[in-house]
């Protein structure tokens, strides 16, 4: 299995002849090595509903004929506009030919707010367990700490999880170094830093304040790992 990074929250997952693409925030994001046009994606899945998360989905789907999956509304939403959706909802695990996929808690919100200043509530946001080869990986979401993720590594051996570490809309360094202890992933790689001035900041101090059983991976955009 392949696993890349791509920029704020953006990761891709090459298994089983498929290409998974988590949150694909392209289009206006500085920090990507990614252009919308050149991806084909077997698979979206989306966390939330904010349009740093849901990114070029609607553009990439129709393209590729993209399987979506995302909590229910926000499933259900993206139906609407004509994409083909897998709903789900936190607890909840499915089997597909390509992995097992499971949405766990996420302390945040989710909307899409659009040009007319209306905010549209896409339920509540997640995190996702993807699970395939043998592997699991982790990709929290936008969140902020919360105990239960003890409850999901423990549920949950988990190979690599992506954290986020920006502060401001979700966990910042320290919570987030927390949180990596709590999940006792085998690989922690920082996510959703640097790409607006409010979650500007330094990785480094993120994998510093892990403790030094975990092993903290800075993965810039491009960067990939096989598990």
């Amino acid at each position: 299995m392949k696993v890349s990074y791509h920029g704020h929250s953006v990761v891709k997952i090459v298994t089983k002849g498929k290409t998974i693409l988590i949150d694909p925030f392209i289009t206006g994001n500085e920090l990507t090595d990614l252009k919308a046009e050149n991806e084909n994606p077997d698979i979206i899945i989306l966390t939330h509903g904010h349009g740093d998360h849901v990114g070029d989905t609607e553009a990439i789907a129709k393209r590729c004929n993209s399987l979506v999956i995302a909590p229910n509304e926000l499933a259900t939403y993206l139906s609407w506009q004509g994409l083909n959706t897998h709903p789900m909802h936190i607890g909840g695990a499915y089997e597909f030919d390509f992995g097992r996929v499971k949405f766990t808690p996420a302390f945040h919100g989710s909307a899409i707010i659009t040009d007319k200043k209306e905010i549209i509530y896409m339920g509540m946001p997640a995190g996702v367990l993807f699970m395939a080869e043998g592997k699991t990986i982790y990709h929290a979401g936008d969140t902020a700490l919360f105990s239960d993720m003890k409850l999901i590594g423990e549920r949950h051996p988990i190979d690599l999880a992506f954290l986020p570490i920006g502060d401001n809309f979700t966990m910042g360094p320290e919570d987030a170094a927390l949180a990596a202890k709590f999940t006792n992933a085998k690989m922690v790689v920082p996510i959703h830093f640097d790409t607006f001035p409010p979650i500007k900041q330094d990785p480094q101090s993120f994998i510093d304040l892990l403790e030094d059983e975990i092993n903290g991976k800075i993965m810039k955009p491009g960067d990939l790992v096989e598990l």
